[in-house]
């Protein structure tokens, strides 16, 4: 339960919405928690215009992927960092499954007509990785496509690195119990309900074999050119700021001078894998 406008133009003084709070059992904990959320969020969206501009400007190629399991927060934290970009030159790729041509195609075309421009920022709401987690456990490739695909994109995104394409690769980290409730909570709510399928609702029965192959996907993907992050937290808003201020910090964007103390990540929650990293979604 929150303040109401009707609340928020009732209270003229602090002692007022202490008093309010005690009437309609508010939790304030949460209330100031959500404001300074909200105003973080405000600062980072802001950053993120200036950091547009700045690419824009200098016609660079931005490809932004968020990867991890299910109900991970990934479209959530998408709609974020997009809320107030310029549409001209930002889009978001949520590539659905192949056609029949696009399956005799090489596994990458679809993808590289997808990558960004000279100066726009592309931002790919699950990936070609696809092939490395979600196909493999629902039987949606065969062994060899699988082998074959975990030996040419460290290859493939090389080649995107050389020709001066930014590739930036996020893994929402959830816990299996987070999941749970977070699939409970799509079915319980009619405007998500379209967010959950028969894929989702094997996602817990198969998270040991989604771990698996998530971890042989870091172990041979993770490179010094294309480095996998991880945003390892269970809270939504927490994984939103932290992506956005990792993000943020990797670019040495004209108006970030001085800006240090709101856009560095917090390293709890934002981790370059490495192989004995602890994680949740395990």
């Amino acid at each position: 339960m929150s303040y109401s406008l009707e609340d928020l133009l009732k209270a003229k003084t602090r002692k007022d919405l202490v008093k309010i709070a005690e009437q309609q059992n508010i939790n304030i904990a949460n209330v100031v928690r959500n404001l300074k959320y909200e105003m973080e969020l405000v600062k980072l969206q802001s950053e993120l215009v200036l950091l547009q501009n700045w690419v824009t400007k200098n016609n660079m190629r931005v490809a932004v992927l968020f990867e991890g399991r299910d109900a991970a927060g990934k479209g959530g934290s998408i709609k974020r960092f997009i809320e107030h970009l310029n549409p001209r030159s930002s889009r978001v790729v949520a590539l659905s499954k192949p056609t029949d041509n696009e399956r005799g195609q090489w596994y990458f075309r679809r993808y590289i007509k997808e990558l960004p421009n000279p100066g726009e920022i592309v931002f790919f709401d699950r990936s070609w990785y696809n092939r490395a987690v979600v196909e493999p456990v629902m039987g949606f490739c065969s062994e060899k496509q699988y082998q074959q695909f975990m030996v040419q994109v460290p290859e493939f995104e090389h080649l995107l690195y050389e020709d001066g394409v930014i590739l930036i690769k996020f893994w929402f980290s959830i816990s299996k119990e987070v999941q749970q409730k977070r699939f409970n909570a799509r079915l319980k709510n009619p405007l998500k309900q379209w967010k959950f399928s028969p894929v989702d609702r094997k996602g817990q029965e198969l998270w040991d074999k989604y771990t698996y192959y998530k971890e042989q996907m870091f172990t041979k993907t993770h490179t010094n050119f294309s480095p996998w992050i991880i945003v390892k937290t269970n809270d939504k808003k927490t994984a939103r700021l932290e992506s956005m201020r990792y993000l943020l910090s990797n670019f040495n964007y004209s108006e970030k001078k001085d800006k240090n103390s709101i856009i560095q990540p917090d390293p709890n929650v934002i981790v370059r894998y490495y192989r004995n990293a602890k994680q949740i979604d395990i």
